[in-house]
This record gives structure tokens, C-alpha cells and sequence, in this order.
């Protein structure tokens, strides 16, 4: 949880000291690229080094657990953004 929340403050802190509009259409794509790359990566570690139940499966090392805890982080991360985004826009006004 705490980490979530670091990523949500990061993002926050991105957003407002960033000038102008963010891309979130394109932060989510690099996120969902970085996602997919990390996911091939530790499942193939996984695979070879903890072999069994954490393989390839749906556990937490498994590729599709790191897909989507990196989708939601990349997602907690923009709504991050657009919240410091609103935060200048109305604090600079």
C-alpha cells in the first residue's frame, strides 16, 4: 500500500512540476511496453530459477501477475499526473 502511494505522489509531483499537459494516453502505452518486457523478464528468471508452482502461472511472479501490478501502477502513476496537472492549473491562476 505504501508503495501505491509513493507511485500516486511521484505521479502527483510529476503532473505539477512538469509545464504544460501531460500525455496520458502515451504514459499509459510506455507503461503497458515497460509492463510486457518486465513481465517476459521475470517470468523467464522465474521459469529457470524458482521452477514449479511460480513458473509461468498466475502467481505473483508469474508474467501476467507483473503485467497487470505494472499496468495498475502506471495507472495509479497518471491519475497521479493529472491530479498535479489540475494542482497547476489552478494554482497558478
Amino acid at each position: 500500500m505504501l508503495f501505491e502511494l509513493l507511485v500516486l505522489l511521484i505521479g502527483i509531483a510529476f503532473g505539477f512540476f512538469h509545464k504544460g499537459k501531460e500525455d496520458f494516453w502515451g504514459h499509459l502505452k510506455t507503461g503497458g511496453i515497460i509492463g510486457i518486457v518486465l513481465a517476459i523478464i521475470f517470468a523467464l528468471l522465474s521459469f529457470f530459477f524458482l521452477p514449479g508452482a511460480l513458473g509461468l502461472g498466475l502467481g505473483m511472479l508469474g508474467a501476467i501477475g507483473i503485467f497487470i501490478g505494472v499496468v495498475i501502477l502506471v495507472i495509479i502513476f497518471i491519475i497521479g499526473a493529472f491530479i498535479g496537472n489540475f494542482l497547476e492549473a489552478k494554482l497558478k491562476k
